[in-house]
C-alpha cells in the first residue's frame, strides 16, 4: 500500500531526475587543438613538457582532455589548411609555434582563444595591438629580442676572432625572419662582421644551403630562430661538424645534439608555461587580458666534447659565463 509520504518522494524524485541528467550533459570535456610546423620527433622535447605541465593542473590527455593535434612536417603550405582544419573543428583553445603558423591561426578565426607557445616578434609581425594588452584572441611567448641576436654574435666573435664572414641560416617563409635578419645585420656592422645568408625553405633544401659556407669562406655560422631549424637541428649539427665551423645556436636542444654553443632562452619552460595559460583560459580568462611574455631569463650551454671534435678553444672568458657545460 503506498502511503501519501512516498508518493510524495517518488513525484519529487522523477522531477529531479531530468535536473541530474541535465548536469551531466552539461559536463564537457575540453578539447585543446595543437598546431606546429616541424615533426612529432622534432618537437617531442617539447610537447612532452607541455603534457607534463597539462597532467600536474589535472589534465590527462585521452582520460579528461581531448587533444587535436596538427602537424605540417616542415611543409609551410600546409599550414593555412591545419589552421582551417582545427578551427572548424570548434576546440576551446589552440596552442601553436612559430609566426607562420600563428598567423595562419588568426586568419582562420577570431574567436578561438590562440596560445602562442613560441613567437617571434609578436607585435612587429601585427599578431597582437601589444605584449601588454594583445587584444584578440591571441596571446602567448615571445623569444624575440634584438638585444640577443647582438648577444649570439658577439659570443660567436670571441670564439672566432678572426671570422669576418659568418654563415647565417634562416627560413625565408618565416614572417619573422625578416625582422631577425635586420636585428643580426645591425649588430654584425656594429662588430665588422659580413653575414651571408642561407636561405633554405624546406629540409631538402639543406644541404645545397651549406654549399653557400664553402663559397663565400665563411669563418662561423649561427642561425636565427624558426621551428623548421629547429626541428631539423640534429641535420643542421652534423653539416656545420662536416666543415668544420665554429658554431653559435639559439636553443640549448642544439648544444645538447652536439652543437658547439647556444645561447638563448629554454624553449621547454614556455611550452610548459603554455600549458598553464591553456588552463586559465579553460577556466575563464580572456586571451586579449593575459600578457605576451618575454624571455627574462638566458641560459648559455657549452659543448666541450664538440669544442676538442672541432679543434675549437673556448676562451675562459666564455667558460665562466656558461650555465652548462657538455663534457
Amino acid at each position: 500500500m503506498i502511503t501519501r509520504r512516498n508518493l510524495l518522494a517518488t513525484f519529487a524524485a522523477g522531477s529531479l531526475a531530468p535536473r541530474a541528467l541535465l548536469a551531466q550533459q552539461q559536463v564537457k570535456t575540453p578539447r585543446i587543438g595543437v598546431l606546429l610546423a616541424g615533426t612529432p620527433a622534432g618537437f617531442a622535447i617539447r610537447t612532452e613538457a607541455f603534457l607534463q605541465e597539462l597532467r600536474h593542473l589535472g589534465y590527462v590527455e585521452g582520460k579528461n582532455v581531448i587533444i587535436e593535434w596538427r602537424w605540417a612536417e616542415n611543409q609551410p603550405e600546409q599550414i593555412p589548411r591545419l589552421a582551417a582544419e582545427l578551427a572548424g573543428l570548434g576546440v576551446d583553445v589552440i596552442v601553436t609555434g612559430g609566426t607562420a603558423p600563428a598567423r595562419a591561426l588568426k586568419n582562420a578565426t577570431r574567436t578561438i582563444p590562440i596560445v602562442m607557445a613560441l613567437v617571434g616578434d609578436p607585435v612587429g609581425t601585427g599578431l597582437v595591438d601589444s605584449l601588454a594588452r594583445p587584444g584578440a584572441n591571441l596571446t602567448g611567448f615571445s623569444d624575440f629580442a634584438p638585444a640577443l641576436t647582438a648577444k649570439r654574435l658577439e659570443i660567436l666573435k670571441e670564439l672566432a676572432p678572426q671570422a669576418s664572414r659568418v654563415a647565417v641560416m634562416l627560413n625565408q617563409t618565416n614572417p619573422n625572419t625578416k625582422v631577425e635578419f635586420e636585428a643580426a645585420r645591425t649588430a654584425a656592422k656594429a662588430l665588422g662582421i659580413e653575414l651571408i645568408p642561407l636561405e633554405i625553405s624546406e629540409p631538402a633544401t639543406l644541404e645545397a644551403a651549406f654549399a653557400k659556407v664553402v663559397q663565400h669562406r665563411a669563418g662561423a655560422f649561427t642561425l636565427l630562430t624558426d621551428p623548421m631549424l629547429y626541428s631539423q637541428r640534429s641535420r643542421i649539427v652534423k653539416l656545420v661538424a662536416e666543415h668544420p665551423l665554429p658554431a653559435m645556436y639559439p636553443q640549448p636542444e642544439f648544444a645538447e645534439a652536439g652543437g658547439l654553443i647556444s645561447y638563448g632562452q629554454n624553449s621547454r619552460e614556455t611550452f610548459r608555461r603554455s600549458a598553464i595559460y591553456v588552463d586559465r583560459i579553460l577556466k575563464g580568462t580572456k586571451p586579449g587580458d593575459l600578457p605576451v611574455e618575454q624571455p627574462s631569463k638566458f641560459e648559455m650551454v657549452v659543448n666541450l666534447k664538440t669544442a676538442k671534435t672541432l679543434g675549437v678553444t673556448i676562451p675562459q672568458s666564455v667558460l665562466v659565463r656558461a650555465d652548462r657545460v657538455i663534457e
